[in-house]
């Protein structure tokens, strides 16, 4: 069975590779923008869809070759499959231009050849040549690399993002080594074993600096060079509650990975969820999907499995015991008795307990 991971190195470029990146950023944005453009007016003339390729504009804008290739056709392949989503389902939305000022500063580059290697400190790119890489693990040998996603945070910082394919084996997942996860908004999830998360809720704790550091920024002349600073502090103090929530994201999944041979999971939208439930601030601070895919692709790298159970599946209204579906429980109701066999029950463990025995009976 294949698999994919990723390991995600800071850059160092130096003045002509920062150039160089700069220039790429530009191009795979001015490709993605001119092909939708020409989309969009294909589709009023004809009323058809026009597949595109970034070859025809090599022509046209002769500055477009001084950058790597796969860069452009990854934004065309990334322009197609947002085109492709939007006729599948309305509501995802309309492929949006990349603006230049707030779109994210990245590409994305494949291995062909040999021309993408890293090693003694140095990451070796298409293009851009070697570049200073803080490689802080090690990629095992049996790992073969598929691509690279060079990406500029607002803070200044550059890293890549390399994307490896390697075969797991699965194993046999005895019943005592599962675990089931129910989704909780004040402790980020309850397991089967009744244990609470408890995530520290890092945006919350730092929300008093961000505001301070943003009302700095709001008094200061835009375009100024204290602006400019003050815009890089803001995005450094946001930068560091993403990299706290990442850190213990990653402890407690590869805790669990380790522990467990199978984990379950509820099949949740946490968009609708924060938009419906009016739980934006605590659900976008939990960052559940984020730990989600974490114990996806690190269950799959040890052959265990990561099952996701159906969001329609009633985990908090069935009774662990008897089986009953208890309709009258309302949101907020944290305990409650089972009127069939008059069980007392807490909904979270219970709702945990539930998503294990389904994930357990899908797997067999």
């Amino acid at each position: 069975m294949k698999a994919n991971k990723a390991y995600k190195f800071r850059l160092y470029p130096n003045a002509e590779q920062q150039m160089m990146f700069a220039k790429t950023f530009g191009c795979a944005r001015f490709v993605y923008n001119k092909m939708l453009a020409d989309k969009i007016e294909h589709y009023k003339a004809t009323g058809e869809m026009l597949k595109n390729t970034p070859a025809p504009l090599k022509e046209e804008f002769e500055w477009l070759r001084e950058v790597d290739s796969m860069a452009l056709c990854n934004a065309q392949i990334q322009l197609q499959t947002a085109y492709n989503n939007f006729f599948r389902d309305k509501s995802i939305g309309f492929p949006k231009f990349r603006s230049k000022k707030s779109s994210r500063k990245s590409y994305t580059t494949n291995l062909i050849n040999g021309n993408i290697s890293i090693g003694d400190g140095l990451l070796k790119l298409p293009k851009v040549g070697k570049v200073r890489v803080k490689q802080h693990r090690d990629i095992p040998d049996k790992y073969a690399i598929k691509s690279v996603t060079v990406s500029q945070e607002p803070s200044g910082k550059y890293y890549a993002s390399i994307l490896t394919e390697y075969d797991a084996e699965p194993i046999d997942v005895p019943v005592d080594t599962a675990l089931g996860l129910d989704y909780s908004s004040p402790h980020f999830y309850v397991d089967s074993n009744g244990n609470e998360a408890d995530m520290p809720h890092f945006y919350r704790e730092a929300e008093k600096k961000l505001a301070r550091e943003q009302r700095r920024l709001a008094k200061m002349v835009k375009g100024s060079s204290n602006y400019r600073k003050q815009k890089i502090r803001v995005a450094k103090a946001y930068e560091k509650v993403r990299n706290c929530r990442k850190d213990w994201q990653h402890k407690r999944s590869t805790e669990l990975a380790e522990g467990y041979d199978l984990i379950a999971v509820e099949d949740i939208n946490y968009k609708d969820m924060a938009r419906g439930l009016h739980l934006a601030k605590a659900t976008n601070d939990n960052g559940f999907g984020q730990f989600r895919e974490m114990l996806s692709y690190k269950l799959a790298e040890r052959g265990k499995k990561l099952i996701t159970i159906d969001k329609w599946f009633p985990s908090t209204k069935t009774c662990r015991f008897c089986g009953n579906v208890n309709s009258d429980i309302v949101l907020g109701q944290s305990e409650w008795d089972c009127p069939c066999c008059g069980k007392h029950l807490f909904r979270d463990h219970n709702a945990a307990i539930n998503i294990r025995n389904q994930g357990l009976a899908m797997l067999a």
